[in-house]
C-alpha cells in the first residue's frame, strides 16, 4: 500500500470552499500534505492547506497544470473543467471521482438520461436546448404546467430551480439549456450517502430526512435518522447502491430522492463528494463523510457509517436584509445548550442566503434533538455590522 501520511504524497483538491475546509480538518488528523486550487484568495481553505494555488477552475490549464503538481487528485465542487480531468487521467494521474462520472453530473440532463438508460427510477422529464424551445413546446401543448424547471448546468443550493405554474413564471428564467420534470407530490426529500473505495468495497449512511426553506429552496435541517419506515429507508439504500454501482464510482456520492406519497423512490439528482446532507456526520457518526470520502478515495478500508446518537444539522445562512462584514447574533446563547455545535465556514462577508455555517444538534431522542434545532434556528441570526 502507498505511504500517504508523514510523507511526500501530495492530495490535489479542487475547490477551496467550506466542504475542503472539513476535508482538510480529516488530512490534517493524518498529516496527508494537501494542495488546493480556488480562484479565491479568501476561499475558506486558503490558509489552512499545506499549498494554496489561486486559479479559475473552469480554466482548461489551470486545472491540468495543477493536476501535474499532485499525486492524486479530488474534489469539493463539480463544476470544473472536465476535458482537463480527462487529459490528466490520459497521462497516468488518479483522479476520484472519475472524469467520466462528473461528466455525467456536472450536467442535470446528462444525470437525468444515464437514470433513463440504466432504469433508476427518477421523475419524467423533457431536455431543451434553451428556453424559446421550451417556450414551443408549452404552447403546443407538449409540456403542461405546473412542472420544475431546472438549469442544466451551474445550479447550487436552490439556484437554478423554480417551479412553473404558468406562463407568466416564466419570465424570470435565463435561456441557457434545461430540463423539466413532472411535479412529484412527495412525502418526505430523503438523501442517502454512499462511500465506494477502488477495490469496489462499498457502504451507506443512514436515511437522512431533509427539510428545505420554502423561499430559498435551501435545506434548513437534515435529520438522521429520516422518520420513516424502516421498508422506505431499505429501498432508499437500494437505490442509492444501484446508482453508484452502475456509475462504477470511487468516492462518495449523495444521492438525494423524493419518497413518494406511495412509497417509491425517485432520485432526484447525486453530489459527487462530502455533501449539506452529510455534515450531521461530524458529531454523529463513527466515521464522519470526510474521513470517508478520504478513505475511499485513498482505497482504504472503509469506516463504520452507523450513528451513536441521532443528529440534527441547521443550516447558517445569511438574513434577508444583511450583507457586508459577517456577525453571529445570540451564538453564545446556543453555545449553552447541551449537544450543539457550531461550524464556521471562515467567509468574512455575508449576504441573504449565503451558506455560512451550520450548527449540530446531537441527543439520544430525535425528537428532543428536533425540538432543540427549531429553538437553536430561532435564537441564532447571521447579520452584518
Amino acid at each position: 500500500m502507498k505511504n500517504y501520511f508523514s510523507s511526500n504524497f501530495r492530495l490535489g483538491i479542487l475547490g477551496g470552499g467550506q466542504l475542503g475546509r472539513m476535508l482538510l480538518a480529516e488530512t490534517q488528523k493524518l498529516d496527508i500534505h494537501t494542495a488546493i486550487l480556488d480562484s479565491n484568495e479568501n476561499a475558506p481553505c486558503a490558509t489552512i492547506c499545506n499549498t494554496f494555488v489561486i486559479g479559475d477552475l473552469l480554466d482548461f490549464d489551470a486545472v491540468y497544470n495543477f493536476g501535474k503538481t499532485v499525486d492524486l487528485l479530488t474534489i469539493e465542487i463539480e463544476n470544473i473543467n472536465i476535458d482537463a480531468l480527462d487529459k490528466l487521467e490520459e497521462e497516468g494521474l488518479t483522479i476520484f471521482p472519475k472524469p467520466k462520472d462528473l461528466r455525467i453530473i456536472q450536467s442535470k440532463a446528462s444525470q437525468k438520461n444515464f437514470y433513463f438508460d440504466h432504469n433508476i427510477p427518477t421523475a419524467p422529464f423533457s431536455h431543451f436546448a434553451y428556453l424559446e424551445e421550451l417556450e414551443l413546446c408549452l404552447a403546443q401543448n407538449v409540456v403542461n404546467f405546473p412542472f420544475v424547471w431546472k438549469s442544466a448546468r451551474f445550479g447550487y443550493d436552490g439556484n437554478g430551480v423554480k417551479i412553473v405554474r404558468n406562463f407568466s413564471d416564466l419570465k424570470s428564467l435565463p435561456n441557457v439549456e434545461c430540463i423539466t420534470e413532472q411535479l412529484i407530490p412527495f412525502k418526505n426529500e430523503l438523501a442517502v450517502i454512499v462511500a465506494r473505495n477502488a477495490n469496489g468495497d462499498t457502504k451507506t449512511y443512514p436515511v437522512v430526512e431533509m427539510e428545505f426553506h420554502p423561499e430559498a429552496n435551501q435545506v434548513e435541517y437534515v435529520i438522521c435518522p429520516a422518520r420513516i419506515e424502516e421498508s422506505v429507508a431499505k429501498k432508499a439504500r437500494e437505490v442509492a447502491l444501484n446508482v453508484v454501482n452502475k456509475l462504477d464510482f470511487v468516492g462518495l456520492l449523495a444521492v438525494e430522492m423524493f419518497q413518494t406519497q406511495t412509497n417509491d423512490i425517485l432520485v432526484n439528482e447525486v453530489a459527487p463528494r462530502p455533501h449539506n446532507s452529510g455534515h450531521y456526520s461530524i458529531e454523529a457518526s463513527y466515521t464522519n463523510q470526510f474521513e470517508q470520502h478520504l478513505r475511499s478515495i485513498l482505497n482504504l478500508p472503509l469506516g463504520n457509517t452507523e450513528s451513536k446518537v441521532a443528529g440534527i444539522m441547521v443550516n447558517l445562512v445569511g438574513e434577508e436584509g444583511f450583507s457586508g462584514e459577517v456577525i453571529y447574533k445570540n451564538i453564545e446563547e446556543i453555545l449553552k445548550i447541551d449537544g450543539v455545535t457550531p461550524h464556521i465556514y471562515g467567509k468574512k462577508e455575508t449576504r441573504p442566503f449565503r451558506k455560512m455555517g451550520h450548527i449540530t444538534i446531537v441527543n439520544s431522542d430525535i425528537d428532543i434533538a428536533r425540538e432543540i434545532a427549531q429553538q437553536v434556528k430561532e435564537t441564532i441570526k447571521v447579520i452584518s455590522k
